[in-house]
């Protein structure tokens, strides 16, 4: 390619015209006809028909009034349903009756998780305040209220077989406590950043918890022991972002922010 040189800049800024040749070809492209649109679309049409596609939703609830966080369903009651959000407000409501709605009153930042008990009969909402609170279902009202985390829960989960509550926060750490006692049980240290998820395993033994520290971990939940960690190469190089558990307790799937899902075996830690 011809290169121009200073004086032919100021040729052009001269405003002088400037003629292109062959030499100044880089690459050719064949461009098939059907690809270039018609004449009659470029641009569009102020007269173009707008057309709204059929909403087939049942129901909607419209009780909040900022973007959703989380969204949680009862698993006794088909009907029961709990949303939270970035408008500091959490709901409990019934699918098809649009004229029942409880709140769930408290949080001073946004309700970011939520979770029904195994047995429904409890509901825990957890808020970037710091703060897990439980709802008894039956009576419609705050069964207690749980603290201790500095930074925001990132997320709330539930012994499969009784009133334990599972918490991880923002500042590191994951708290367990007795719903039914509202009592402080044990706090999990160890990560070295954010905990974005986390679980029980389904026969309520283990622990696993992940972080944006690219890191799992396993816990005995009785004493706090952290049994394995899991890390380094040929493990995520990112944060984590979710985690799962098989049926059978046996292995944790983890996605991360680097693109890749593995696969540990909880008894050994091995990836």
């Amino acid at each position: 390619m011809n290169i121009p040189s200073p004086r032919d800049e100021e040729e052009v800024n001269d405003g002088e015209e400037v003629f292109l040749d062959e030499g100044d070809i880089i690459q050719e492209y064949t461009v098939d006809d059907e690809d270039l649109p018609d004449a009659d679309e470029e641009g569009g049409s102020d007269t173009e028909e707008v057309i709204d596609e059929e909403d087939d939703s049942t129901h909607t609830f419209t009780g909040h009034t900022g973007e959703l966080y989380t969204t949680a369903c009862s698993p006794t009651d088909a009907t029961l349903v709990a949303t939270g959000g970035g408008d500091d407000r959490g709901f409990l409501w019934k699918i098809n009756q649009g004229d029942w709605a409880f709140e769930l009153q408290g949080h001073q930042d946004s309700v970011s998780s939520l979770a029904f008990s195994t047995d429904g009969q409890l509901l825990a909402s957890g808020g970037f305040d710091g703060i897990v609170k439980v709802w008894d279902i039956s009576k419609g009202d705050l069964k207690c209220t749980l603290d201790g985390p500095t930074g925001g829960i990132e997320w709330v989960k539930w012994h499969p077989r009784g009133h334990l509550i599972l918490a991880g926060s923002e500042d590191s750490t994951v708290w367990m406590w007795n719903a039914d006692k509202s009592a402080y049980l044990n706090m999990f240290s160890g990560h070295g950043s954010g905990v974005t998820c986390g679980d029980f395993t389904p026969d309520g033994k283990v622990i696993c918890t992940g972080s944006d520290d690219a890191t799992m971990r396993i816990w005995n939940p009785k004493t706090g022991e952290n049994i394995h960690v899991v890390r380094g190469h040929p493990y995520h190089n990112e944060g984590l972002t979710c985690l799962t558990i098989s049926s059978d307790s046996a292995l944790a799937l983890t996605g991360s922010k680097d693109g890749s899902v593995h696969a540990v075996n909880i008894s050994t830690g091995k990836v």
